[in-house]
């Protein structure tokens, strides 16, 4: 029997595909890589791992290729990863345990810090807010995970990052990614709980990394931007060049600590608004 499977959506990913594998290759039953014809090792480190590679033509959105990977997988459960992101041993353990719980026990289960449910709880409001209800159902079939993102070599706590939480694991048949958007949510029928051990985020190891994430996330965005047909005139103006942006940069740096951080939470908050100026004028001079 194939309890657990991990899966992976990959491109041009030889610099982290095998932290990645190496922390998960003992608790998977099987591994499945859908890879979208790396120019790199990326598809051969993976099969060194054990991986099942399978190719896939590219996609502008990047989740056409792991609901791919998701349905190609037979375990009960299922782990879908970034090739960015590292299973800690604590979370090892801790998804090895709750798949064999009865859904009883997972929905009685609390970290054993309370302020640390409160942050998780009211992360998951936020994204409910955003998103809609999660609880589809009765059974659980999904867990959120938190993360914690490591930028420019250490982990970012604040400046509203922590706890990044993120649907990765998954009951199989139950979910989905529909492949609209690259800020989606992971749909799925049934209830969400939580795991308590971060998942390692490595992201932005360098700021060059983050430059050019921050181009394709923008270009991204200039997509929408499209589909919806925004208007090019004054309001939008002031609304992508100093509202959204000042907005967010008070929200991260003071509202959520980012200061604390110091240069880097400076850098995040400062970066993250940066996002809709730059959208905003890829938009109008396409």
């Amino acid at each position: 029997m194939i309890k657990l499977s991990v899966v992976l959506a990959t491109r041009n990913e030889e610099k982290n595909i095998g932290r990645c594998l190496a922390a998960v290759k003992d608790i998977a039953d099987e591994i499945i890589v859908f890879d979208e014809y790396s120019s790199d090792k990326t598809a051969k480190i993976a099969k060194s791992y054990g991986a099942k590679v399978f190719f896939e033509p590219h996609h502008d959105i990047f989740h056409v290729t792991k609901q791919k990977a998701l349905e190609k997988a037979k375990g009960d459960w299922i782990l879908q990863l970034d090739a960015d992101e590292v299973v800690t041993l604590e979370l090892a353990d801790e998804i090895k345990n709750v798949i064999k719980m009865s859904d009883e026990k997972i929905l009685a289960r609390r970290p054993k810090d309370p302020n640390k449910w409160r942050l998780f709880l009211r992360h998951q409001q936020l994204i409910e807010e955003r998103d809609g209800n999660l609880q589809n159902g009765e059974e659980v079939v999904a867990f959120f995970v938190p993360r914690r993102n490591m930028f420019l070599g250490k982990p970012l706590i604040h400046a509203g990052v922590y706890p990044d939480a993120v649907i990765r694991l998954v009951k199989r048949g139950k979910a989905r990614l529909p492949g609209k958007s690259v800020h989606e949510q992971m749909q799925f029928d049934g209830r969400v709980a939580w795991l308590f051990n971060d998942l390692l985020h490595y992201d932005s190891p360098t700021l060059r990394r983050y430059i050019e994430r921050l181009n394709r996330y923008t270009d991204l965005r200039v997509e929408e931007m499209k589909e919806a047909k925004t208007p090019d005139n004054f309001f939008n103006f002031l609304k992508y060049n100093f509202y959204k942006p000042v907005f967010t940069f008070l929200n991260l740096y003071l509202m959520h600590k980012g200061f604390k951080d110091e240069i880097r939470g400076f850098l995040w908050s400062a970066l993250s608004a940066s996002h809709f100026p730059i959208a905003y004028f890829k938009y109008i001079t396409r």
